[in-house]
Parts: structure tokens; sequence; C-alpha cells
């Protein structure tokens, strides 16, 4: 990591998530970071600031002006942090912050440091779901992202509130990743890798994870994708510079950093978000559609009977080919074709069927590959002949090499 030596003040605020700042403050002093702590005093009834002055081996600063018995000029402590630091983070960064950064407000040690730093500056916000998609909050977001700050996506999952859905801080070990990349600069003496921006200026359109169609109101039918690939791909994305809007069904995945995320359940939900976003530049269709649906699902639970229950099945949209159907000039479309025999020549013919320029064979039920493992072994088949095999490896890893290939 390029954290070596770097002077970093670490702004914690008054979210629940601020329980996860112990963890982070460790593994910023473990990457060999010099770390100030600077909390609210909303952020001490969550977290004591003993154990974050300990994890720190500083004091934790949290009032403006001086306490009784510190010398007059300590209230100046704000000045020399923003001289001193090589990056401001705040971590976790509360709606209340957001909205006093935006507006230039200093009314606290942090929000005066923020404003006397001469160093970039980085939140990862962390609220409810519907705090993070409130205007206002969005707003101040454009306005912080304007003025030159960088803002982290909050992940998707499980939120104190009870509800499910945007607002969740990263986990520790994903925030030092991202500082580092964020602040990172090149050591003496090595050779830095260009980061790759290939896809810069483009909009890339994911979807990931199963179909449920409803029997009744707690019965469903789906498949066992857990939406991993897909995932893989939109982080990929994001990280070349691409806008990603990601759609994805009913899986507990974190949505990847600066990743756009719409989460729908049926097969009908997917059509429908695909074609609002159907004029991206690349579609990579990764979800694991079910291709049939009850004709007539009930609005009660079904109760037990003496014999069989018998369903009927509606064919379901195809969604790929729909898109294909529309595909403009310019317009990559990649599919999917999970198989578990005569693999090849299904997927050529799903290649022509549905009008895509690339399809990624992967086999359900061989080792290392297909559903619900956390490798993947794909052999991507061109329009043009191309025939590119990708070996066993992360998911992660495989979705950077079909973008080499694809993108």
């Amino acid at each position: 990591m390029s954290l070596e030596g770097k002077k970093l003040v670490l702004g914690i605020t008054g979210s629940i998530a601020a329980y996860k700042a112990a963890d982070l403050t460790r593994r910023l002093v473990k990457a060999g970071a010099e770390v100030q702590p600077v909390m609210t005093a909303a952020a001490a009834r969550f977290i004591p600031p003993l154990t974050i002055a300990t994890l720190a081996g500083r004091e934790v600063l949290t009032e403006l002006f001086p306490e009784a018995g510190e010398a007059q000029t300590a209230w100046t402590k704000h000045v020399d942090l923003g001289l001193w630091a090589d990056g401001v983070v705040i971590a976790p960064a509360t709606a209340q912050t957001l909205a006093k950064l935006a507006g230039g407000f200093c009314d606290s040690m942090l929000t005066a440091v923020v404003l006397s730093a001469r160093c970039p500056v980085l939140v990862a916000p962390a609220m409810d779901h519907d705090m993070w998609g409130h205007p206002a909050t969005q707003r101040n977001v454009r306005q912080l992202r304007a003025d030159g700050v960088e803002v982290v996506t909050p992940a998707h999952g499980e939120l104190a509130s009870g509800l499910v859905g945007d607002g969740r801080l990263p986990e520790p070990e994903e925030l030092v990743r991202r500082i580092d990349e964020w602040l990172g600069s090149p050591r003496l003496g090595t050779e830095v890798e260009t980061p790759d921006r290939s896809l810069a200026g483009r909009h890339v359109l994911v979807t990931a994870g199963p179909t449920r169609e409803a029997i009744d109101p707690v019965r469903f039918l789906s498949n066992g994708s857990t939406g991993t690939m897909g995932f893989a791909l939109a982080a990929a994305a994001a990280r070349r510079g691409a806008r990603v809007t990601l759609l994805a069904g009913p899986v507990r995945l974190d949505t990847p950093p600066g990743v756009e995320r719409v989460d729908i359940v049926s097969a009908d939900d997917l059509l429908e978000a695909a074609l609002a976003h159907a004029d991206a530049d690349l579609v990579i269709a990764a979800a694991a559609v079910s291709d049939y649906a009850p004709a007539a699902p009930s609005d009660r639970k079904l109760k037990k009977g003496e014999g069989d229950l018998t369903l009927a099945l509606r064919r379901t949209p195809d969604v790929l080919a729909t898109l294909g159907e529309r595909k403009r000039d310019g317009q990559t479309l990649v599919g999917f074709a999970l198989e578990t025999h005569d693999g090849e020549t299904h997927a050529r013919n799903k290649l022509e069927r549905k009008n895509l320029d690339w399809i990624a064979l992967n086999v359900q039920g061989e080792a290392g590959a297909g559903m619900g493992s956390a490798t993947n072994r794909v052999t991507l088949i061109g329009r043009d002949g191309a025939r590119v095999e990708i070996p066993t490896a992360s998911k992660a890893a495989v979705a950077d090499a079909i973008l080499d290939a694809v993108a």
C-alpha cells in the first residue's frame, strides 16, 4: 500500500456506523499511516473517544475552542491540522455533516479542519436508505463532488432501521483500499502502473442475480444465481471510469463503489428497467432470468390440499432478445449462457438468435464454475468469430478479463 508515512485526519461523526471507525483506525495505522482522530460530539455517543485514541495513538480532538487549562492559542489547531494532513477522511459521514460541508458551515473542530485543509478530502456517507436518497442529500453530494471532495457511494444491505437498501458504510477493509487508491502516490524508485480508464465517459449497463416469479405472496419460482459475477462486472467497469447502472435481482450483496443500483424482482421488472437504460454504450446481461412464471399467481397463500398442485406457467419476456432487437449502432451487447451440455452449440445459437456481439459461456456443474461458485471459467465467443478462453479464476479476475476482451 502507499499509505506508509501518510498523515491522515480521520473524522468520525454521529452515525451508528461509527463503531466501524475503530477497525478502520486500526487498519490505517497498520498500513503505516499516522492517524489524527477528530470526533463530533454526536459520534462520542456511539463509540468512546478513548477507544479511538488508544488505536490511533493520538488524543482525539472534539472541541474547536480551548478547554480549561489549555493554551489560548489552542483554538488554531484546526489550521495546524489543515497544513499537517496529507488527506482528510470522514467515515462515517452523516447527512448532517454532508449538509454542513456542502454549505461551508464551520461549527466544530471537524468542519473547521475541512475548511482549513489544503489537502484532498474524502467522505464515506452512512445513513438510512431514504435519507441517502433524499433530494437534499443528493444535492449536497453533487455540490461536494463539484468542490473536489471524493464521495464514496454507500453500500447496499441491512440498515440499523431494519430496512434493506443503500446507506451502509462500506467495510473497513474496503475503505482502506479506497483511501489507498485515492491518496496513493508513487513510491520513490518504483514504477507506477497507470490506472485503466478505458471506459471513462461510457455508460455501462449490467444485469445481475436471479429473478423471482410469484406463485403466491410467500412462494416463488427462481434459481440459484448469487449475482456475484454481475456485481464483479459492475465493479470492474466502475474502476475503469464508466458510469455504471446495475440492475440487481434479489441478492445479498453490497453495491460496488461508484455504481448506481436499481433493484428488481421479476423478469417483467427487469425488462422495464433494462429498457429505461437501453441507451448504454455497453450492455452486459449476466442476470439469470426465469424463463417461466405462474400464469395466474394467487393473491392469497395457497393452502396445502390432499393431492398434487398443478401450476400453469407463462413464458416470461425475453429481456436479452428485446435488447438485441433494439440495439443501436455503436452499442455492444454481451450475453451469458449457462449450459449443462452441448455448451458451445447452444451458446453460438443464442449469440445469433438474440443479435449479440459476444456471449460468455460457462458450464454448470464444472468444478470452480457456474452459479454459487466463488470462481468461474468462461469461454467468450464473438459474433466476428473470435474465441477467448478465460481460465478458472476469481469472479473479479474473470470480470476484468471479459472487459479486456469486449470493451
